[in-house]
């Protein structure tokens, strides 16, 4: 079996709304591959390292040689890289081939990956846009997630990078807000997205210590490794970092720093090749793996394989949807049951399209009005 052909594209999902990165491979058996690449910026950057450096490479080879078509395309072109647009790039084309290589062997995903220690997967509801939200409103969506009986809840405030500290009494409030409405046993974690200083991060630590809540994720810049390790080593909460790292060695950075959770994401990371890499690196070193995962369809799917087959793992799997705007291309819609997603035996990862409705909303790259600008 021989790829033939490497389709990427974007999904216009409509005004105001952000367009999705996928890229299909075609063989010459009649088979094909889904894959997604990060959507910061549209993954503009991403489909075009496929569609002018990663294809060359692609047209011809085996597509059930996954590990070594990673390495190759990593080093192949890596001064433009290894990491942001070219490391997600990669992760689309690796999911891609895993979802072609279950199809081939007629296999789920996570039964390649070496089985499923549960097929019924909670999640936890990853709620963004907490920073510019009244106390008040904070508690009205909360309780608006918790009616898809999530097994935990992340409050996300979506800090403005450039600022620091601009709220901490507030953000102290309605993490505050959230504990009373949930109650005491209820699992709770908090995502400042970067938001403060080391001093800031310590006081708001220090408050969600008291509330009881599991996690503390990206409390300083992520480029300032040692700011997280003097904040881990300040805190008896777990503090987790990750979502912005894209190889090993830079999750591995976060580890020597005394972070206790890492959150690689599996469309940032090179796909499941990458992030099998970096699972084996935290289990190695006692730390938890919990990826981060905000895409609602084909990166949540991948990711959903992921943590099925993830050794030990015990935390939930993120959930930032549901967004029906993206249901209708796929005929059975990626969605919880009773709190949980349910992975079944179909090949892959098994989404199957609605090929019409992709259609109407399909940009093919070579004529994307994103790579004309």
């Amino acid at each position: 079996m021989k790829i033939t052909r490497v389709e990427p594209f974007h999904v216009n999902w409509g005004a105001g709304r952000s367009r999705s990165a996928w890229i299909r491979i075609f063989t010459d058996a009649g088979l094909w591959g889904l894959g997604e690449a990060s959507p910061m910026m549209h993954g503009n950057a991403s489909l075009e390292i496929i569609a002018s450096a990663f294809t060359p490479a692609l047209l011809g080879a085996d597509p059930m040689e996954v590990r070594v078509i990673q390495d190759r395309l990593f080093h192949e072109h890596i001064k433009v890289g290894p990491e942001g647009a070219y490391a997600a790039a990669l992760a689309a084309v690796d999911i891609a081939l895993w979802d072609l290589k279950g199809k081939a062997l007629g296999q789920p995903v996570w039964k390649l990956l070496g089985g499923a220690w549960r097929r019924e997967l909670p999640f936890y509801a990853s709620i963004g846009g907490n920073g510019r939200r009244t106390v008040d409103e904070v508690c009205r969506v909360v309780e608006q997630w918790l009616e898809l009986d999530p097994a935990q809840v992340k409050i996300r405030f979506d800090a403005d990078k450039t600022t620091r500290d601009a709220d901490l009494a507030g953000d102290i409030a309605k993490a505050r807000a959230v504990r009373t409405l949930v109650g005491d046993g209820f699992p709770l974690a908090f995502d400042s997205n970067n938001g403060y200083s080391v001093q800031g991060a310590i006081r708001v630590g220090r408050a969600l210590e008291e509330l009881g809540y599991v996690w503390f994720e990206e409390p300083v810049q992520h480029y300032h490794v040692e700011s997280f390790a003097k904040v881990a080593a300040a805190l008896d909460i777990a503090v987790s970092a990750g979502e912005q790292e894209y190889t090993l060695q830079g999750i591995k950075r976060l580890i020597d720093a005394g972070v206790d959770i890492v959150q690689p994401d599996i469309v940032k990371t090179g796909g499941f090749t990458g992030l099998g890499d970096m699972a084996a690196l935290a289990r190695a070193y006692g730390v938890d793996l919990v990826p981060h995962q905000t895409q609602p369809s084909i990166g949540h799917t991948a990711n959903l394989h992921f943590v099925a087959a993830l050794t030990h793992s015990h935390h939930p799997a993120e959930y930032n949807g549901p967004r029906e705007i993206q249901d209708v291309v796929f005929k059975t819609p990626v969605r919880p049951t009773r709190g949980k997603f349910v992975l079944s035996d179909a090949p892959g990862l098994g989404l199957e399209l609605e090929e019409a409705e992709l259609k109407k909303r399909m940009v093919p790259w070579e004529s994307s009005a994103f790579r004309r600008e």
